[in-house]
């Protein structure tokens, strides 16, 4: 397998993989897409296998604390020496789920974030998902003010 950060070519199938790992009110659209590629291509990590996208995980970065609706609809709120890593999705195709592909995105985000000086990352996820991001270092800060797809999501946040 083989992971690298992102280009605008990988529009296609990042947003191909996007429309088969959420439902349609939760999943970014490749308009999305192209603008957060424009904004912050560097915070897209994909794994490969052969040509073949199966898996990748995207956020911006900024200095605001917690993640909210607007960030993922105003990719410019993007700030390169932010303090957050905020992540968007984490999104393996149904095909090559259980193997822990995903797990080794993230592990590559944390590293990458802890590397560039951030304060930490921060996601949201259903309820079913929280104890697996526990595993990585988050921890649950209670539900979010994100009402993204009209879902109830927690916010966890990863300290260094």
């Amino acid at each position: 397998m083989n992971i690298r950060t992102a280009t605008l070519q990988d529009i296609d199938q990042i947003a191909a993989v996007e429309k088969e790992c959420f439902p349609a009110a939760e999943a970014a659209t490749k308009e999305e897409f192209e603008q957060r590629l424009s904004h912050y291509a560097d915070h897209f990590w994909l794994m490969f296998e052969d040509d073949t996208l199966i898996a990748f995980v995207d956020g911006m970065v900024t200095d605001q604390a917690d993640l909210t609706d607007e960030m993922y609809e105003n990719a410019s709120m993007h700030q390169e020496d932010g303090a957050w890593q905020m992540i968007f999705g984490v999104n393996t195709l149904p095909a090559y789920q259980n193997h822990s592909y995903a797990g080794e995105l993230l592990k590559r985000a944390i590293a990458d974030a802890k590397d560039q000086g951030r304060k930490g990352l921060v996601l949201t996820c259903k309820d079913r998902l929280v104890h697996y991001y526990a595993k990585f270092g988050f921890e649950n800060e209670g539900v979010s003010e994100s009402v993204h797809g009209n879902v109830v999501w927690n916010q966890m946040r990863l300290k260094f």
